[in-house]
């Protein structure tokens, strides 16, 4: 089965950094000049905190983020990074009151909407994950649309809504054809519907743009010993156990092979 989480983890989104403030009706070009300083301070801030969370400096990303929230707290670029952060710590109470900041700042942040879902989507929260999926796949300004179909159709597969998982991922595949997450997706899903060279097409053009881990291996032996090919399947299964010995796929191709 599809390990949503990692996925999830795998596609993790970079907080949204809009463009500057123009100044609004009524305001002379000194407050301009004012609110777009205050709101490039607090981009700065916040692309700065998501620069240390990758780098796993939880404190002085956790530090840079509420700066920025000081200097703009309508800010939902920051909101949304300290959502991720929130939620990378397990604080998932506090992570959904900013994901729901982030949203209630800037509905048409496709970015945060697509995170807010798969958060949703990890405390079994499918429904209210599939609302901020789709609100995020319907927002036309949204670059990745792809990103919010792949993790939407994760969701649904791990929910066992697998018609709605496919046809999310099918859509993901036309928006981009090369798409490696929806392309293992996709193959991990046509071989639980007994469609095996459709898995194994999927799967080399998975292998075309991405690099085999643990779920790639123990997928591929999987297809292969119900194509009855015994050398791919002893060329995955070695790959596998010398690569990832302590991986989940790894313990599962062990039990397996102990049948």
């Amino acid at each position: 089965m599809l390990n949503v989480a990692k996925f999830a983890a795998g596609l993790l989104s970079v907080a949204t950094i809009s463009g500057c403030t123009m100044p609004m009706s009524g305001e002379t070009k000194e407050d301009g000049i004012q609110v777009q300083t205050v709101h490039r301070l607090a981009a700065l801030n916040t692309r700065l905190g998501v620069g240390y969370m990758r780098d796993g400096r939880n404190e002085a990303a956790y530090q840079k983020l509420t700066k920025a929230l000081d200097i703009q707290p309508e800010y939902s670029g920051a909101h949304n990074a300290l959502a991720l952060l929130y939620e990378k710590l397990g604080k998932h109470q506090a992570a959904e009151k900013h994901y729901n900041a982030a949203i209630g700042f800037a509905p048409q942040d496709a970015k945060a909407r697509n995170n807010f879902g798969s958060f949703l989507c990890r405390q079994d929260r499918v429904d209210e994950a599939k609302t901020q999926f789709d609100a995020a796949i319907a927002n036309p300004l949204y670059q990745s649309p792809a990103s919010a179909m792949v993790n939407a159709g994760l969701c649904m597969y791990r929910a066992k809504r697998v018609p709605l998982a496919e046809e999310y991922l099918r859509n993901a595949l036309k928006q981009s054809p090369t798409e490696p997450s929806a392309l293992l997706a996709m193959s991990e899903l046509s071989i639980t519907k007994g469609r095996e060279l459709s898995a194994r097409g999927y799967l080399q053009r998975y292998l075309e743009r991405g690099k085999h881990n643990s779920r790639s291996l123990w997928l591929g032996v999987r297809i292969e010993r119900v194509l009855g090919d015994h050398d791919a399947v002893s060329s995955y299964a070695l790959s596998l156990k010398a690569n990832y010995p302590d991986a989940r796929e790894t313990q599962l191709l062990l039990e397996s092979e102990a049948q």
